[in-house]
């Protein structure tokens, strides 16, 4: 495969399967100790790889879940927000400047915070009441993110009775890394002529639904606008039909990620009405993506896990073909913002 290391991916992904059991533990302690919520409190790009975990409870479980973000929260606060809230902020530095600065206001409040990060000798890694440290980098982070967060989601759904194969669930899971490396070598032929695709256009739409949509949206704004400077037009798909439809004509790129929850349908409707207006739709569907052993509830869970891994194969033709490195920017990180 093109600039990847196999090793080195097999090495991340496990490191955040082994985890599971220690997410459990500690998540199933903060209940028993009397906690009343939990918020998800990332920034940028590690703040929407913590929505599908989110929406998995808010729609599957009676916790309240609240998914904020730091900048707004250190100013505003939340009355939901207190000594018994459980707080999950990731950050993949543990050096995130809105993160760090809400990490003191939440000591004040006193609600117990887990970080996810991937280097422990940081603000955020020595931060947290309970630190969860894998580390990884741009290209291995989401598939780490999206697992973590995952278990997180699932043991708080297991402690409460709501659903019945955790163990199941989980060691499931736990073959994701080996399974998701056999995804990208399926793909490597395909991942070129995608690349091609994405580098034909300086704009593209890029929709989705169901725990999917954040894979969507932080493609377009993670990797193409900050990493390639090409400009998108994220937007879900139940609000496609309802604006952005307007700027669809036979020369815009819409760019379709298809997953296997209950909401797949919203995609469908997109697929259905757009090759009538454009002749540049191009689908990601995780549903061709080959996963031996796995259960249709544990597919619909990693789809975009799934999703996240073969785009990582796409960006690596991206960048070669445009001779536009991943790692270049012009301000983030580099100017006073």
């Amino acid at each position: 495969m093109l600039n990847f290391d196999e090793q080195r991916f097999l090495r991340i992904q496990s490191g955040a399967t082994s985890l599971q059991k220690r997410i459990n533990t500690v998540i199933s302690s903060c209940l028993a100790g009397g906690a009343e919520n939990i918020f998800f409190l990332g920034t940028g790009g590690a703040a929407i790889l913590m929505q599908p975990a989110a929406e998995l409870l808010r729609h599957r479980s009676r916790f309240p879940v609240f998914l904020d973000m730091p900048a707004e929260i250190v100013i505003t606060g939340s009355i939901h927000l207190t000594s018994k809230s459980i707080v999950v902020m990731p950050s993949l530095s543990g050096t995130t400047k809105e993160s760090v600065a809400l990490l003191e206001k939440l000591k004040e409040i006193g609600a117990t915070v887990i970080t996810l990060v991937g280097h422990e000798e940081t603000p955020l890694g020595k931060g947290g009441d309970h630190v969860f440290v894998n580390f990884a980098e741009d290209d291995t982070s989401c598939e780490s993110f999206y697992l973590q967060s995952l278990f997180i989601a699932l043991s708080i759904l297991h402690y409460h009775g709501e659903i019945s194969n955790y163990e199941q669930l989980a060691g499931e899971l736990s073959r994701m890394p080996e399974l998701l490396l056999d995804v990208k070598r399926a793909f490597e032929p395909r991942a070129e002529a995608f690349a091609r695709v994405f580098a034909g256009s300086d704009y593209h739409i890029i929709t989705g639904a169901g725990n999917v949509w954040p894979e969507a949206f932080y493609y377009g704004m993670c990797i193409l606008e900050e990493m390639q400077w090409i400009r998108t037009r994220p937007v879900h798909a139940s609000d496609f039909f309802h604006g952005t439809l307007e700027l669809v004509d036979k020369d815009v790129s819409l760019i379709l990620f298809k997953g296997e929850d209950a909401l797949r349908p919203l995609a469908e409707r997109v697929e259905s009405f757009a090759p009538n207006y454009t002749n540049k739709l191009t689908v990601l569907d995780t549903a061709e993506f080959d996963l031996p052993g796995i259960s249709s509830e544990v597919r619909a869970l990693v789809s975009p896990i799934l999703l996240a891994t073969v785009l990582e194969r796409i960006s690596a033709h991206l960048e070669v073909m445009r001779n536009h490195p991943l790692t270049t920017r012009r301000y983030y990180k580099r100017v006073a913002y």
